[in-house]
């Protein structure tokens, strides 16, 4: 029997790699000679770097840069060097879990260490780009990131404006003249599976502002601010357009990529699955199984466990799920091709309990050894 195992992280308690080694563990209990294939698995957020390097043979590199609050913080990237491809994740140098609960405010969070983890992986030789912008700390549209990489955000006097959103309010020009030559060798394709414009109701300020720190005084301002960031944009550059789809996402990071490089917006899932070549392992599996933290209803919205499904029914393929948990809109994914799950829990626990690094391995192990107990006995063996 061949088993492919391709589960997102269990976030803040299993790595990809290390669910899936425990979903491996549990089948080898029950068939010692199954062989069972582990790929690493994300979604375009966290985990990322750690999916897509382990998975095309790259390598890791460190650089130290600007964090979201202007404090140097060490940031991971990736880098696969037969295409000269930089694997970026946003949340390492402006990420959320980078700002204490009480210094969260998107009036002085900054994307620059993000445009410095871009000029690292320049200065490498890279020209290729994926970018995953989950878990932003930011509503900064992004200038933060492009004053690093040489473009200038610039107040009435000439000096660049300050780092966060409140930079917004001063600016009065954009200049290009400075701008890192190599970029425009550069292409840049940007996990996001959000659809929100930059500004208005369904805008970054309004939708994620909160989360960040943001009071509703400060979500107007913000939302006024990026306007004209947006129509002071425009006339700089033609293509410009604060309305698309996704130019909301990561506090206004999808604006500022589409407007000012050579970028797309794409699922984040679907560029893992075509990266990682998932579909290559699992032409010739006899069951593949996926899974991530919590399956509910928004699992089919996209995520990385229906994509999975998704190869594997192309195939008619067995796919079986395992989380940390699940809610009863959890099936809606037995109709996106997810045909059983199955949570871990085997009791009434706290959560920092359930979340326990080895609690959660010694679960997964289990349940997982409990399902093909009984897919062995289907089988005769």
């Amino acid at each position: 029997m061949k088993v492919v195992v391709a589960i997102d992280s269990l976030k803040g308690s299993l790595s990809s790699l290390e669910a899936g080694n425990a979903i491996k563990t549990g089948i080898q209990r029950v068939m010692p000679d199954a062989e069972v294939c582990v790929r690493p698995l994300a979604d375009g957020g966290e985990g990322t770097v750690e999916a897509l390097v382990l998975g095309m043979n790259g390598r890791n590199e460190k650089v130290l840069v600007t964090g979201p609050l202007g404090k140097p913080v060490e940031c991971v990237y990736g880098i696969l060097p037969e295409s000269k491809t930089a694997i970026v994740e946003m949340s390492g140098a402006a990420g959320i879990t980078l700002v204490s609960d009480a210094e969260r405010n998107p009036l002085n969070t900054t994307t620059y260490g993000v445009g410095e983890v871009i000029k690292d992986a320049i200065r490498k030789g890279c020209r290729h780009f994926i970018v995953g912008i989950g878990g932003s700390a930011t509503n900064d549209g992004g200038i933060g990131m492009l004053q690093a990489l040489g473009y200038g955000f610039l107040d009435a006097n000439g000096n660049q404006v300050s780092f966060g959103a409140k930079g917004l309010q001063d600016l009065a020009k954009i200049t290009v003249n400075n701008v890192l030559p190599e970029l425009k060798e550069c292409t840049f394709r940007i996990a996001c599976d959000v659809t929100n414009p930059l500004c208005g109701d369904q805008g970054c300020s309004a939708i994620y502002g909160p989360q960040k720190g943001a009071t509703p005084s400060m979500i107007l301002q913000m939302d006024k601010w990026l306007g004209a960031y947006a129509e002071l944009a425009a006339q700089t550059i033609e293509k410009a357009d604060a309305k698309y789809p996704g130019t909301g996402a990561a506090g206004g990071m999808g604006f500022a990529f589409l407007t000012f490089t050579n970028a797309t917006l794409q699922s984040g899932i679907q560029i893992i699955l075509e990266e990682t070549r998932l579909e290559e392992y699992v032409k010739d599996a006899d069951i593949v199984i996926t899974g991530e933290g919590r399956l509910d209803g928004q699992t089919v919205m996209g995520k990385a466990p229906i994509g999975v499904a998704g190869i594997a029914k192309k195939h008619g393929k067995l796919v079986l799920a395992f989380s940390g948990c699940v809610t009863e809109d959890a099936i809606a994914c037995n109709e996106a091709g997810i045909d059983a799950f199955f949570p871990i829990l085997r009791g009434v626990v706290s959560l920092q309990e359930a979340m326990d690094h080895d609690n959660a391995e010694k679960n997964m192990i289990a349940t997982v050894e409990q399902v093909f107990r009984l897919i062995r006995y289907q089988q005769g063996c």
